[in-house]
């Protein structure tokens, strides 16, 4: 009996699962996990990072790869483009001109015309330019991209670029590669609040509370690299983080308890038999 009902809880999950798509403009995935494909120590490393995380999505930096060395193995010969979506970005531009032109690049290449929009001038902390950031979305946009835009966590601008067409919005939850958590974590939370895209926090994501939390918060999805990429041992820390964000939507769908500020009993206070009743009989 407990076998079978282990099953149907099972197939029930697993039906759940299936039925909540993650969206992004004209574009449908099961896992909400998002890895990039930097750091590792080797593409081998890289590739069984990616098989345990069940990703769908994975994040390329164009102006990081070797494309001088067409006779030795890259980055993309180790990503099989029929089972992941190659997500371009354009990590390491510091201007509106840079970004649009590397977005162009990928389109060229025959990459997905969609594109991980990174405009960092700031070598020291890596925090995205908001203005420029704006200005880049809006002519991508034009140009027929669909743009999924990296940002401090500020609801005004997360706003501003739903506005002009993102399909989506990626706060920081603290800066990249630092594994400090959300350290943004009020903000975050009005971003996700008055969202009318998925909301993807992206970087500082540490360890897999990390991720769970920000799935908790109701984050549609969680992008990362350095914490699995970085890990003692990437392949299991990848499937941790897989877990963790799959715990962290059903924690989200299923709808957590209000905090009290006072205990509450978990048995029953009404039709209690009292210790002088039992004793008298």
């Amino acid at each position: 009996m407990l076998g079978l009902l282990l099953n149907l809880l099972k197939k029930r999950k697993a039906n759940m699962m299936t039925s909540d798509t993650l969206k992004i403009g004209s574009r449908a995935f099961r896992s909400r996990l998002i890895l990039g494909t930097g750091k590792y120590r080797d593409f081998e490393e890289m590739k069984a990072s990616l098989e345990a995380s069940g990703t769908e999505i994975v994040t390329v930096a164009l102006r990081r790869l070797d494309l001088s060395n067409l006779g030795q193995p890259s980055l993309l010969d180790f990503i099989d483009p029929a089972r992941y979506t190659i997500l371009p970005n354009t990590a390491g531009c510091k201007t509106v001109e840079e970004a649009v032109q590397i977005a162009r690049l990928a389109a060229a290449m025959g990459l997905p015309r969609w594109i991980k929009l990174e405009v960092i001038p700031d070598a020291r902390y890596l925090l995205p330019d908001p203005v420029a950031t704006l200005e880049a979305t809006r002519l991508l946009i034009e140009e027929g991209f669909e743009v999924l835009p990296y940002i401090n966590a500020d609801p005004i601008l997360a706003q501003r670029l739903q506005d002009v067409g993102a399909v989506t919005v990626m706060p920081l939850g603290s800066p990249i590669g630092s594994g400090q958590g959300l350290l943004n974590l009020p903000q975050i939370q009005i971003i996700i609040e008055q969202a009318r895209v998925p909301v993807i926090v992206d970087a500082g994501i540490g360890a897999p509370s990390d991720a769970a939390l920000a799935m908790e918060l109701g984050a549609a999805a969680c992008l990362m690299n350095t914490a699995v990429a970085q890990a003692g041992k990437p392949p299991l820390m990848a499937l941790a983080m897989k877990q963790a964000v799959e715990a962290g939507r059903a924690a989200f769908l299923a709808g957590r308890i209000p905090r009290s500020a006072y205990a509450q009993a978990s048995s029953p206070t009404t039709g209690v038999v009292s210790y002088e009743s039992a004793t008298n009989r």
